[in-house]
């Protein structure tokens, strides 16, 4: 989805971001991903995210394996990719509906301590210069393995897809909608997040995709619904 700001590299993104821990949320350069924003803290960084200039909130998963003493602050992993809010409604009921565009993925250096409710983080986006060149990798993609793939999962979970769209979809973008909207783990969600290119992300999407059908094939049940 084109956005109205180009970010050509690392130097056109804050050093600071504010960060929104969300267990299973897997934004992706490019992608889209719609929000819904109800607690309060997250709602007060709403309002600062729409008065600042860039609109831009750093999405990223809380360490499962860390969880931390602190319940409302957990742990959480390094790596993580900045969104630029694209859209935005009010509910009527006191909830925000918004969508994020992805721009790049970005490591955390360190926390902040802040007044503000949320958490704030200063981060590098050195390691992912390549995520500000779209569709870098692209040919490298084994399409035709993921799509083998994406066609088991559907059968083994009774579904149906838009098979025009995929099929008319450009490699990034098919990888990555198909890694943000998997139902896997938040471990392997991560993985695909740090994966270094477009080709190893897809396989790793392909090898978890296999795993979980030859475990329902198993177990006779189908853990991906």
């Amino acid at each position: 989805m084109p956005i109205n700001t180009n970010y050509k590299g690392p130097d056109d993104l804050p050093a600071v971001l504010p960060v929104f821990p969300l267990p299973g949320a897997l934004l992706l350069p490019r992608g889209q991903m719609p929000l819904n924003i109800f607690e309060p803290r997250y709602l007060a960084m709403t309002d600062d995210v729409l008065r600042s200039p860039q609109r831009l909130i750093g999405m990223i998963q809380p360490d499962p394996t860390h969880p931390g003493p602190d319940q409302s602050k957990p742990h959480l992993f390094h790596v993580g990719c900045v969104g630029r809010m694209t859209q935005f409604s009010e509910s009527g009921d006191g909830r925000y509906l918004i969508q994020l565009t992805g721009i790049a993925r970005y490591r955390i250096e360190e926390e902040l301590a802040v007044a503000t409710p949320y958490r704030q983080c200063r981060v590098t986006y050195q390691p992912f210069i390549d995520d500000f060149t779209a569709r870098k990798g692209e040919d490298e993609v084994d399409r035709k393995a993921l799509l083998r793939a994406l066609t088991a999962f559907l059968k083994a979970n009774n579904l149906k897809a838009d098979w025009e769209g995929i099929e008319s979809a450009p490699n990034e973008a098919l990888v990555n909608a198909l890694a943000m909207m998997s139902p896997y783990d938040p471990a392997e969600k991560q993985a695909m997040l740090e994966a270094p290119d477009l080709k190893t992300r897809a396989e790793i999407l392909i090898a978890v995709t296999e795993i979980e059908l030859a475990k329902s094939k198993t177990s006779g049940e189908t853990p991906l619904q």
